[in-house]
């Protein structure tokens, strides 16, 4: 993935806007279920990997639908009766929602992920943000004024 320069003046304004503005609604998975039920709940919602949440809605981390394959049949484990909890990457990448989407993107780039939760200070997990998603809001922001031209 190529790094986007966060410096230019058309930016800054959207930049200095918190992750708040911008978060995407995101489906969790319950720490307290089997494996089973969490790779049947990835699989209808067509995604690779999900937060990881408590009963609070705090987020504890996520899994990976490929990581929970290799783990649990590649060891003998039975899906139905292994806990999704023993499974969590609890070193995730995550984001606060009052952060700026600058530092929220920097982030992403460090870790070197597309994606990442985002929590409120007490780490209730409110939403996503992805980096496709703030290159395309920062190439709207940078669009608008020839917009008003025409």
């Amino acid at each position: 993935m190529e790094q986007i320069n966060t410096n230019h003046s058309w930016g800054a304004n959207f930049e200095a806007r918190t992750v708040k503005d911008i978060i995407e609604p995101v489906e969790s998975i319950f720490n307290n279920i089997s494996v089973k039920a969490a790779l049947e709940e990835m699989q209808a919602r067509a995604i690779d990997s999900s937060p990881v949440i408590d009963q609070r809605g705090e987020l504890l981390g996520t899994v990976s639908k490929n990581k929970m394959n290799r783990n649990v049949g590649g060891l003998g484990h039975d899906p139905e009766t292994e806990p999704v909890e023993a499974h969590i990457e609890k070193n995730s990448a995550f984001c606060f929602e009052d952060q700026t989407v600058a530092e929220a993107e920097q982030m992403m780039l460090n870790a070197k992920v597309g994606e990442v939760p985002v929590v409120t200070r007490e780490k209730l997990l409110v939403g996503t943000i992805n980096i496709e998603a703030i290159a395309e809001k920062r190439l709207r922001k940078r669009l608008e004024p020839l917009k008003s031209r025409a």
